[in-house]
Parts: C-alpha cells; sequence; structure tokens
C-alpha cells in the first residue's frame, strides 16, 4: 500500500505529465499554423509521450494500492512566438518536469519508499534524455536562425521523428 502523502505527490505529477500533453498540443497548433508542419509532428509526438508517461504513474499508483485522483488541467497558453522561443519554452518546460521529477525522487527517498524510489529511477533517466534532445533542437535552431532555409531543413527534419 502506498503512503498518503505519496500518493498525493503521485497524482500531482500525473496531472503534470497531462498538462505538458495539453501545452506540446497547443506548441503543436502553433507551430501548424506558422505553416511548421515538422516541429508540429514533433510537438506531438512529443505531447503522446507525456500521455505515456502520465499513464505509466497511473499504473504504479493503481498496482501499489493507491487511488487515482485527477484534477483539472489548466488551459496552456495559445501563441508562444517563433520557433527558436517555442523551443526554449519546450526547454524550460522540461527542466520544470526534471526539478518535479527530483522532488519526487527526493521524497520517495526520505520516505524510504523504495518501490515509487526504482519507479521515478525511469523518469530520472528519461528526464536526462528529455533535456539533452531538446537543447539540441535549441542548439540547431539558434545557430541556423528563424529565417533562410535551413529552418526548414530542420523542420522537415523534424517531421520524421517516430513515437
Amino acid at each position: 500500500m502506498i503512503a498518503p502523502a505519496m500518493q498525493t505527490a503521485i497524482n500531482a505529477q500525473i496531472n503534470c505529465e497531462q498538462a505538458s500533453a495539453q501545452l506540446y498540443l497547443a506548441m503543436a497548433g502553433h507551430c501548424a499554423s506558422l505553416s511548421f508542419k515538422g516541429f508540429a509532428h514533433w510537438l506531438k509526438v512529443q505531447a503522446g509521450e507525456e500521455t505515456a508517461h502520465a499513464d505509466r504513474l497511473i499504473q504504479f499508483l493503481l498496482d501499489r494500492g493507491g487511488r487515482l485522483e485527477l484534477q483539472t488541467v489548466p488551459a496552456p497558453p495559445q501563441t508562444f512566438g517563433g520557433i527558436i522561443e517555442v523551443f526554449e519554452q519546450v526547454l524550460q518546460h522540461e527542466k520544470g518536469i526534471t526539478a518535479r521529477i527530483n522532488d519526487l525522487f527526493a521524497a520517495a527517498r526520505d520516505a524510504r519508499d523504495f518501490a515509487t524510489e526504482i519507479a521515478l529511477q525511469w523518469y530520472v533517466t528519461e528526464q536526462v534524455e528529455e533535456e539533452a534532445k531538446v537543447s539540441e533542437i535549441v542548439d540547431h535552431l539558434r545557430a541556423v536562425g528563424d529565417k533562410g532555409g535551413a529552418i526548414w531543413y530542420l523542420d522537415s527534419k523534424m517531421g520524421k521523428r517516430q513515437a
């Protein structure tokens, strides 16, 4: 059985993952409206990953005898600036998620909840990968700028991302 405090914390993270999915869908719509279909595709795939992260936490919570308590997900913004700004915001968001996962991991460790600590190790590793991927995209975007043929090449490359 999972402790009530950990149940509350995991439920909060589930909702955060769902909010991330909504944010990335909104960003995808924004990119598509700027005719950057590849970046939009990349963000849609990312939204799906965030939903999968929530699903994984839901299953863990239920396996531990916890109760799922979904909350209202706030509406994301509708405008995000240019493509570089979009992905800078994605990077900042992922850094915030990393901080949340680290806090959750620390809480599990402090509570000596070894099952939760082990389950969260996957998320710790995943966040390292997430930040590295997005950081590389931001570096590429900053290098090519938001005008000219190179950004369209990157757009095409982003459109090839698979789930």
